[in-house]
């Protein structure tokens, strides 16, 4: 019984295992380091990298395709036929390249072309030709091959070295679009072409000028190229001569760009650039080209008549909303990327549209039907084609449960909410500091994010993400939210924080770990948390104790990833040793390591049924396992990413895997059996629609939707009004269209009965030509009738004669019947003697053939019997080889039934769709035999409208007749029009005292239009003063100017004068020398002073000397003066904090004054009151009532008769004091020291 059960239980797993598939659904992000990395299919569709696959994306219907490029590590450049048929990708695989052509049609790989003794590890840049029969590539360093391909038969029609003998790079090789054996390469200081002939590549059209960085180029013909420069030029070619050049301004478009989608604000990308940036991309289209302008620019070039000379039409530029990308959130600005070059260019085939790249990987697109392009319009920009997608490295993911959205943060400052049902970007927000780790709560409502200094809670809102709550944990690279929500686990370097989710409250803290924590996972009910760490352990911690239950260490592998079964029996883990260990942490051991080759696996996931095992690598494969493990590690690899995979999540419901890498991409894959089929949900999960709104956001929204209410309400009012006046009005219209109706009526019956009378009279006409019509026809019916009786008898006659011709034939006939039966019966008999005696003959030859017959089969049997022997042995020996052949064919063909079921489902939904066209073209069918129905019935009823307009030319005639009579009856109209015009006086005495107000109206509208006229004439004289005063001041301006300039070479030559005079009296001694040293200086200054070239010179000469001897004294003084200054500075710097500490310490003073002042006054006030009592009741009353007030000891040194003496002294005091206060108050306080000097009348000293 045992050993039964242990067998049904390995029969069980064994039938139980299987390698689920996984199918790409949707990606969000672009491979941007691709040479030429976009391009449209048709008008609708357009192909572009993301990992190492290629996204065929569907624009109208926004859906994806992927070609998978099976065992490439990564994409390097692409191109696109002429036709739009193929597609060439250059790929690299480890340290060899290829280059794969795949058919869009079946959207599999066609042809695959490998190099032959390249040294080149991967190809810069690919063409096809116009006829995409050929295909030119170019390698890159370091021997920049390249090879002119004819790509159908896989051969290599001709190679060479591109950059010659130099070591420059080459970044473009094209076709000519008219010739396919023309091609054309530019890199670095290098532009050659080249023409293929007899299997030898042969340049030609040398180029005459010094070559430049070209970085781009372009046919604008047959033998026209423009190329573009790093300089920001673009240089016009023909035949290798340069017939042009001009620069590329990189001004950024201004405009105003509002979009109501989510409240977005936008701002255009970067001001006016001062510097020419390089031009990377050109595009050409029918009306010119369109080139890359700059940091996010784009520049449209049209034709002239000139062919030489291109006219820029408009620079269009990208607009980046906050956080540079949409959807824009309130409060999320951030300043733009510091660059955000375009990279490619594609344009529509109806050119109606252009999608460009960028460095920063984002997608834009530009519709060139708009009115503004072209025209000199500001309002175009660039906008994103579906969203914007991650810049860097996304360094975090996590899965909603309740929700179906994907939180993501990355390298790019930036934190980012996909939906992964409606493939949309929910929220985006950038903020200051790089975030390490994302948790997504399970409600969808909040995250929790890991930044450099602290570690934030998150509210997720309708429209914004905002932190309401920051916990001490610096560089958290591992957080994750429990399964009910209630707690969350954060890593802090090698010591995990447990915190509760609502209270905040700091739970436990689990130490064990010694390297970094890597991974954080709870269980099902959340009572354990696993955690793995760089140190190669693997904990379970138990987390209402806060106490690690088990473990297992391993210090050779430093862990990255694990996964736990839902029951915690089992672990998977991943790390630098290259292996998937499946682990038993009960006992601590290793049960089972399955070798991964030459890859390192960084993350592993296993579903949550437990019955699915997914591994992440460093080349960005995914492998779905065999599962449960088996010692061979079964697997199937699927190609995502161009880089090491970083994380990896599966959906609450097993549906889909998710994957994010170091190339930024986000990937979303459908999982699916064995079988092709999409797996069982157990339950239905319906996800929630709930969103976080602040208060304030809502009661702006409640104030605007109450305000955008009492606006319908005051709309439906004025639409009541308006309708009430509209149906006064066409009822009164409507009164004068029944009377006008009830005449025209009265006149239609009377024409009526004068057309009855007409139709009578014509009716008894018609009748009378019928009877005469009925008696002609009677008349040639008799003679008819006689004539054809006469015929009928002749041709009786001939009938006779022909019969009896029949008889006598048929009599013939007969005759001749029977003697050929006769003859036939004869030869018939001698055909059966001459048979019978051949049958004899064969008869006795078949006897002798059974007789030889029987020997052979003797013989036969015999041989039979030998290789029956022989055979036995070899089939022995072919049994078991073919069972080796089948159970490797068993094998296989269950990887083929997998692959088949893919195809099967492809097939059926390929059926569908051609049921579905079949359909289209049977209701296609059916309207083209409904309209032709239609077209023949219009036929007939224009027949009809003919025929009609026949009659009714009848009648117009007839009613011309008829006109006479009418005119008549508009005399008795007149009398009628006699009463209307009695009503219409009626009607104008009631408008004449409107028509009174209307011209009193107008005479105050003139006379407002006087004064404004008046207003106006006087603005136009002040204007016309003002600007004969500012032409007077730009005069004064001018004057003064020349003046200053005049003066100040009357100084320099004064001071030159000066100077000759100092150096002539050197000669003072020397009467002659002196003679001579005055009269060249009078020769110089006095004689030719306004002519001479020499004299001129010179002086110039001694300007420019003397300028730079003065420019020299000048920067030493003010050298000195910047000494002095600093020092004074210093100086000041002192005063001004002693000057501080002195205002403190009065300030102190004044205080203390002030509550001397206070009791002071109280003390006078007590006096005061004291002396008005002893006046009243003497010095004893005043005495007694003033004890309780007055101090005593106060008191008893003053007599009654000093009290006048000590009021006067005490208020004399009390002036000074207060006058004391007001100065101090007043800001007025004695000098410590003598006051500084101002600085500016320092200066003016100096100088």
């Amino acid at each position: 019984k045992n050993r039964l059960a242990t067998y049904l239980a390995t029969a069980r797993r064994f039938f139980n295992m299987s390698i689920p598939t996984v199918t790409p659904k949707y990606s969000f992000g672009l491979k941007g380091d691709v040479s030429n990395n976009i391009s449209y299919l048709d008008e609708q569709t357009i192909i572009y990298p993301a990992g190492s696959n290629l996204i065929i994306y569907n624009v109208d219907q926004k859906t994806q395709k992927f070609i998978s490029s099976n065992g490439a590590e990564c994409i390097t450049a692409m191109a696109v036929s002429p036709n739009k048929r193929y597609v060439a990708t250059a790929e690299k695989n480890g340290e060899k390249a290829s280059i794969a052509i795949f058919d869009m049609t079946t959207q599999r790989k066609r042809k695959t072309l490998t190099p032959g003794e390249e040294n080149s590890q991967s190809y810069v840049s690919l063409a096809f030709s116009p006829d995409s029969k050929y295909l030119v590539s170019q390698a890159g360093a370091p021997d920049w091959m390249v090879t002119y391909w004819q790509w159908e038969k896989a051969k290599s029609m001709a190679s060479m070295k591109g950059n010659g003998h130099t070591a420059n790079p080459i970044y473009q090789v094209s076709f000519n679009p008219e010739d396919n054996t023309q091609i054309c390469l530019s890199g670095e200081k290098l532009f050659k072409l080249f023409r293929y002939n007899e299997g030898n590549l042969k340049q030609f059209a040398f180029v005459k000028v010094e070559a430049q960085n070209y970085l781009c180029h372009a046919w604008l013909s047959e033998d026209r190229l423009a190329l573009g420069t790093d300089g920001g030029k673009i240089q016009l070619f023909e035949g290798g001569e340069l017939k042009n050049e001009f620069t590329v301004h990189t001004a950024t478009a201004t405009g105003n760009k509002d979009s109501s989608d989510n409240s977005r604000k936008t701002t255009p990308l970067h001001s006016v650039v001062k510097e020419a940036m390089p031009v990377r991309c050109i595009a050409v289209y029918s009306k010119g080209f369109i080139c890359s302008g700059g940091n996010g620019t784009v520049c449209l070039f049209e034709k002239t008549d000139n062919k030489n000379v291109f006219k820029k039409a408009q620079t269009v530029g990208i607009w980046v909303d906050a956080a540079t990308q949409p959807p824009q959130l309130a409060g999320s600005e951030a300043p733009p990327p510091t660059s955000n070059e375009i990279r490619s260019l594609s344009l529509s085939p109806s050119e109606e549209s252009v999608i460009c790249t960028t460095t920063t990987q984002q997608i834009y697109s530009l519709s060139l039907s708009n009115s503004g392009i072209g025209k000199g319009g500001s309002s175009a920009s660039f906008d994103y084609l579906t969203h914007s997608f991650h810049q860097g490295e996304i360094t975090g993911m996590d899965v909603c449960i309740r929700k179906p959205l994907i939180a993501t943060c990355s390298t790019d400052k930036t934190i980012r909410v996909w939906n992964y049902e409606t493939n949309v970007l929910d929220l985006c927000k950038e903020f200051q500091e790089e975030a390490y780790s994302i948790a997504l709560h399970p409600s969808g409502l909040f995250l929790l994010v890991g930044f450099s200094e602290k570690l934030r809670l998150m509210n997720i809102l309708l429209d914004d993400i905002r932190s309401f709550k920051e916990f001490t944990i610096r560089g958290c690279r591992e957080c994750s939210f429990s399964n009910g929500g209630h707690m969350f686990a954060a890593a802090n370097t090698t010591l995990i924080q447990l915190f509760a989710t609502y209270t905040f409250e700091n739970i436990g803290n689990l130490k064990g770990h010694n390297g970094k924590i890597r991974c954080l996972l709870w269980n099902p009910d959340d009572s354990h948390l696993v955690s793995c760490g760089m140190d190669g352990a693997i904990y379970d911690w138990n987390v209402q104790n806060v106490k690690r239950e088990r473990e297992c260490v391993l210090k050779s592998c430093s862990y990255t990833s694990i996964a736990i079964t839902p029951d915690l029996r089992t672990t998977f883990a991943v790390g630098s040793d290259r292996t998937l260990k499946e682990v038993i942490l009960a006992d601590s051991t290793v049960l089972r390591q399955v070798s991964a080759g030459d890859v390192v696996l960084t993350q592993v996931v296993l579903s949550h049924t437990g019955k699915m095992l997914f591994v992440g690598s460093s080349s960005g494969t995914i492998r779905a396992m065999k599962f449960p493990l088996t010692d061979g590690g079964e697997y199937q690899e699927h190609p995502a990413h161009s880089s090491a995979v970083t994380r990896m999540k599966v959906s609450y419901d097993d549906q889909y895997l998710f994957s994010v890498g170091q190339d930024g991409v986000l990937f979303c894959f459908k999982v699916m059996d064995k079988d092709g089929r999409g797996l069982k949900k157990e339950k239905d999960v319906n996800f929630s629609e709930e969103v976080l709104v602040t208060k304030s956001d809502l009661e702006e929204k409640n104030t605007q939707m109450s305000e955008l209410k009492t606006r319908v309400d005051e709309l439906k009012m004025e639409n009541e009004y308006q309708l009430r006046l509209k149906d006064m009005n066409y009822n009164e219209k409507n009164k004068e269209l029944r009377d006008k109706f009830a005449h025209d009526i009265e006149a239609l019956q009377t024409m009526n009965e004068a057309i009855r009378s007409d139709r009578e009279k014509e009716n008894t006409k018609h009748a009378e030509e019928i009877q005469e019509l009925v008696e002609r026809q009677n008349r040639t019916l008799e003679e008819l009738e006689n004539a054809n009786n006469q015929k009928l008898l002749t041709e009786y006659e001939k009938y006779q004669e022909l019969q009896a011709r029949s008889q006598k034939l048929q009599e013939d006939y007969e005759h001749r019947i029977t003697d050929a039966e006769e003859a036939h019966q004869k030869a018939l008999l001698e055909l059966t003697e001459h048979y019978e005696s051949r049958l004899q003959e064969k008869g006795l030859q078949l006897d002798q053939t059974n007789d030889e017959h029987r020997q052979k089969v003797m013989e036969y049997d015999e041989l039979q019997k030998q290789m029956e022997e022989d055979g036995d042995q070899e089939v022995l020996d072919l049994k078991n080889k073919y069972e080796r052949q089948l159970r490797q064919k068993w094998e296989e063909n269950t990887k083929l039934r997998g692959e088949a079921g893919i195809l099967n489902k492809k097939v059926s939904s390929l059926n569908e769709e051609i049921k579905k066209l079949n359909a289209e073209i049977q209701r296609l069918m059916q309207e083209v035999k409904k309209r032709d129905n239609i077209i023949s019935s219009l036929k007939n009823d224009i027949e009809g409208l003919k025929k009609e307009i026949q009659e009714r030319d009848d009648t117009i005639q007839d009613k011309e007749k008829r006109i006479y009579d009418l005119k008549k009856k508009n005399q008795e109209l007149e009398k009628f029009k006699f009463v209307l015009d009695y009503k219409i006086k009626e009607q104008q005495r009631q408008i004449e005292p409107m028509d009174t107000k209307i011209k009193k109206m107008k005479a105050q509208i003139k006379n407002m239009e006087t004064e404004l006229g008046m207003y106006s004439q006087d603005n136009k004289a002040l204007q016309f003063e003002m600007e004969q005063k500012e032409l007077r001041l730009t005069a004064a301006d001018k004057e003064l100017h020349q003046e200053r300039q005049r003066n100040q070479d009357l100084r320099v030559e004064v001071k030159n004068i000066k100077c000759g005079l100092h150096g002539a009296l050197a000669y003072i001694q020397e009467p002659e020398l002196l003679k001579k040293a005055v009269d060249d200086l009078r020769k110089k200054y006095l004689q030719d002073h306004d002519g001479g070239t020499s004299g001129e010179q010179e002086r110039e000469t001694d300007i420019h000397s003397e300028y730079a001897r003065q420019r020299e004294h000048l920067e030493r003084s003010v050298a000195s003066l910047r000494k002095k200054l600093a020092k004074d500075t210093e100086i000041h710097r002192a005063d001004y904090i002693r000057v501080m500490q002195d205002n403190v310490a009065l300030l102190k003073e004044i205080n203390d004054l002030r509550t001397e002042l206070k009791k002071s006054r109280t003390q006078a006030h007590d006096l005061e009151a004291a002396i008005k009592i002893a006046r009243k009741q003497g010095f004893d009353d005043q005495a007694a009532s003033a004890k309780p007030t007055v101090p005593p000891s106060n008191l008893a040194k003053v007599e009654p008769t000093d009290y006048s003496r000590l009021i006067e002294m005490q208020k004399t005091e009390i002036s000074k004091l207060r006058a004391m206060i007001r100065d101090l108050e007043g800001g007025k306080r004695p000098l410590s020291r003598t006051k500084l000097p101002p600085m500016q009348d320092s200066l003016v000293t100096v100088q």
